[in-house]
């Protein structure tokens, strides 16, 4: 067997192992949509619903607006980028339908398309741009992009592949331009509400993952808080709290008090665990998350 064969199929097997294993960890994994709200008492989650139809991985919700949510859906045993309207509680298919399967569908900044994660059956992995029923284009090529967050437009922070490992790079796709920043960042990187920054996950020496800032004006990281052992996942409320799941609950952490998490929500009354992805409507009102259905 030749060395060229081993390095091929070795890539492969690693792009199935990173996109893939919270999938496989899940087996079902649905999404589901509660109104959030917050008052003197707290946080209210009302009209708890599951939207994803078919079993199978259904999963990486991320809100088009404020009324549109954006997530990978099982079609058929292939993935696509599924699009469920809020007010008319429809949905349809962004993509036209392609040999690969599409995953981490996002709204790109200032622009009409939708980004998302292609993998190809021969492994070939990219992150493609997609107009509404359109063909898709590669947007950096030559990089095994496993999770991605836009800054802006011009600006992907990014979890790429390297040499068996997840690393962080920054690309700016107008200058055709990348900084690499470290290995062994996470899956999960957004951009933070109101600051000039993206935050990051990276794992640590205990094998479990910090979240760090990294302001985009000179790239320079800080650590802002360790995510409980098991979670990967977490999602910004605003500028200084962060919502994770774990089991059927949610909880918060804030940056300017005490250094805990704290429950927030309880959902095991709809029969669901193994909370994962959280996403956050635009506007605070509606959040999207994945669970495993207990029945």
């Amino acid at each position: 067997m030749s060395k060229e064969f081993n390095l091929s199929t070795l890539l492969t097997v690693l792009v199935f192992i990173f996109c893939f294993s919270e999938g496989l960890s899940q087996g079902d994994s649905q999404v589901y949509l509660v109104d959030i709200a917050q008052n003197t008492k707290g946080f209210q989650f009302q009209n708890f619903k599951k939207i994803s139809t078919d079993k199978g991985y259904n999963n990486q919700p991320y809100f088009k607006d404020n009324t549109t949510l954006l997530y990978a859906k099982n079609k058929e045993g292939q993935t696509d980028i599924g699009c469920y309207n809020l007010i008319e509680n429809s949905e349809i298919f962004w993509n036209s339908k392609t040999e690969g399967g599409e995953y981490s569908p996002q709204p790109i900044p200032n622009r009409d398309d939708i980004a998302a994660v292609r993998l190809d059956p021969d492994g070939l992995q990219r992150l493609y741009r997609y107009p509404k029923n359109g063909v898709g284009k590669e947007l950096i090529p030559n990089a095994v992009v496993v999770y991605y967050c836009f800054y802006d437009e011009n600006t992907v922070v990014s979890s790429v592949i390297i040499t068996e490992e997840l690393h962080l790079i920054v690309y700016d796709l107008k200058g055709e331009q990348s900084y690499k920043l470290l290995k062994g960042s996470g899956r999960s990187i957004h951009k933070i509400p109101l600051k000039e920054a993206v935050s990051y996950s990276a794992e640590n020496e205990e094998l479990n993952f910090d979240i760090y800032q990294l302001d985009m004006d000179g790239l320079e990281s800080y650590f802002i808080c360790q995510l409980p052992i098991g979670v990967q996942d977490y999602v910004w409320w605003d500028d200084a709290r962060i919502i994770i799941g774990s089991g059927a609950q949610l909880f918060m952490y804030d940056l300017f008090s005490t250094d805990e998490w704290k429950k927030i929500a309880d959902f095991s009354e709809h029969n669901i665990t193994n909370i994962t992805r959280l996403a956050i409507s635009p506007d605070g009102t509606q959040l999207a998350l994945v669970a495993e259905p207990k029945n």
